[in-house]
C-alpha cells in the first residue's frame, strides 16, 4: 500500500515509517519540521534500505496538502502531526486547537475529496484524565484536564461523526500510554526541542551531562516507592501497533478504538534505576513537590488490541531504557550533529 504519514519525521512517526518500509509499504511523509528533523528520515531510509518520499508541508496549508494527494495515489493515512506539549497547550490553547483540530479537518476533507477512507489516528491516554480505577479500558468516560488532551478528544469526536455519516470509512483511534525507547540500531530516537517534557529523554540528557539532575515530582504517592507510576511502552512496539491497525483497515470498515500500552506500570524510581543499569552511572535526583493534576498511577488495559489486532507489547523495561541509552549515547546532541 502507499501510505501517507503526517508528522513522519517525529519520534513516533519516524519509527512507524521505518516499520512500514520494512513491511513492504510505500511511504509518503509530510512534516513541517517544527519539532522534528529531516535527518531522521535519511536515517530511516538507510535502515530500511528503501526510499521514501518527503514533502515539507504544514497541514494548515490546505493547498500544499492537496498537491500531495494529487501527486500520489494515497491508499491510507497515519496521522501523527500535532503539537504535543501539555504545558505549552495550557499557555497557548488557541494555537493547539488551530494546529491539531483545524489541521486534521483539512486532512480529512482532502482525503474525502480523493476517496481515501482508511485512517489511523494518533491519540493519547491523556484523553482519560485522572481515572479512579485501574487498569484503564477504552470504554471509560473521557475527561482530559488540559487543552492538548481536549484537542485529541475533539478529533476523536470528529472521527466518530464522520464514520456515522459515511460507513465506508475505516478509522482506528490509537490511544498511546508513555512511549519510550528507540530503534535498537541507535540511529533514530527521541530528540525533543529544548528541555524534555517526558521522563526518559530527561533522564537520558542527565546521563550524557546535558542536564544536571532529574526532578522527581512527588515522593509520597500511594505507590510502592512513593513516586508516580506510568505504563511505559517501547516505541517499536507502538509502531508495530500501527501496522496491525492498518492491516485491520485493509479488510474492513468501522470505527475502532484501542489502548496501546503494556498493561503494567513502572515508577519514576524504577525507570531511573533501570537507566542507571543501562548507562553504568548514577542519575542524580532532586525531589520536588507533586505537580497539580498528576495522577499517582496510570496504566492500560490493552486486551482489546491483543484480541482484535493480534498485537501486544513484547519489550520489557530494560529493553526500553537500553535502547534509549544507545540512541542518546551515540547521539548526545540528537540529530543536530548529523552523526550516529
Amino acid at each position: 500500500m502507499k501510505i501517507l504519514v503526517t508528522g513522519g519525521a517525529g519520534y513516533i512517526g519516524s519509527h512507524t515509517t521505518l516499520e512500514l518500509l520494512r513491511a513492504g509499504h510505500d511511504v509518503v511523509v509530510v512534516d513541517n519540521l517544527i519539532n522534528s528533523h529531516e535527518e531522521a528520515l535519511r536515517r530511516v531510509e538507510r535502515l530500511a534500505g528503501r526510499p521514501l518520499a518527503f514533502q515539507k508541508v504544514d497541514l494548515l496549508n490546505k493547498e500544499a496538502l492537496a498537491e500531495v494527494f494529487a501527486a500520489a495515489p494515497i491508499e491510507a493515512v497515519i496521522h501523527f502531526a500535532a503539537l504535543k506539549s501539555v504545558g505549552e497547550s495550557v499557555v497557548q490553547p488557541l494555537r493547539y486547537y488551530q494546529n491539531n483540530v483545524t489541521g486534521t479537518l483539512n486532512l480529512l476533507e482532502i482525503m474525502e475529496r480523493h476517496n481515501v477512507r482508511r485512517f489511523v489516528f494518533s491519540s493519547s491516554a491523556t484523553v482519560y484524565g485522572d481515572p479512579k480505577t485501574m487498569p484503564i479500558t477504552e470504554d471509560i468516560p473521557l475527561s482530559p484536564v488540559n487543552p492538548y488532551g481536549q484537542t485529541k478528544v475533539a478529533v476523536e469526536n470528529i472521527l466518530g461523526d464522520l464514520y456515522r455519516s459515511d460507513d465506508r470509512w475505516g478509522i482506528a483511534i490509537l490511544r498511546y500510554f508513555n512511549p519510550i525507547g528507540a530503534d535498537p540500531s541507535g540511529q533514530i530516537g527521541e530528540d525533543p526541542n529544548g528541555i524534555p517534557n517526558n521522563l526518559v529523554p530527561y533522564i537520558a540528557q542527565v546521563a550524557v551531562g546535558r542536564l544536571p539532575h532529574l526532578p522527581v515530582y512527588g515522593h509520597d504517592y500511594p505507590t510502592p516507592d512513593g513516586t508516580g507510576v506510568r505504563d511505559y511502552i517501547h516505541v517499536v512496539d507502538l509502531a508495530l501497533g500501527h501496522i496491525r491497525a492498518l492491516d485491520k483497515l485493509r479488510g474492513e470498515t468501522g470505527l475502532f478504538v484501542y489502548n496501546l500500552g503494556t498493561g503494567r506500570g513502572y515508577s519514576v524510581l524504577e525507570v531511573a534505576a533501570a537507566f542507571e543499569r543501562a548507562c553504568g552511572r548514577p542519575i542524580p535526583l532532586r525531589v520536588l513537590p507533586p505537580r497539580p493534576g498528576d495522577a499517582a498511577v496510570s496504566y492500560a488495559d490493552p486486551t482489546r488490541a491483543e484480541r482484535e489486532l493480534g498485537w501486544r507489547a513484547e519489550r520489557a523495561l530494560d529493553d526500553m531504557v537500553n535502547d534509549s541509552w544507545r540512541w542518546q549515547s551515540r547521539n548526545p546532541d540528537g540529530y543536530a550533529a548529523g552523526g550516529g
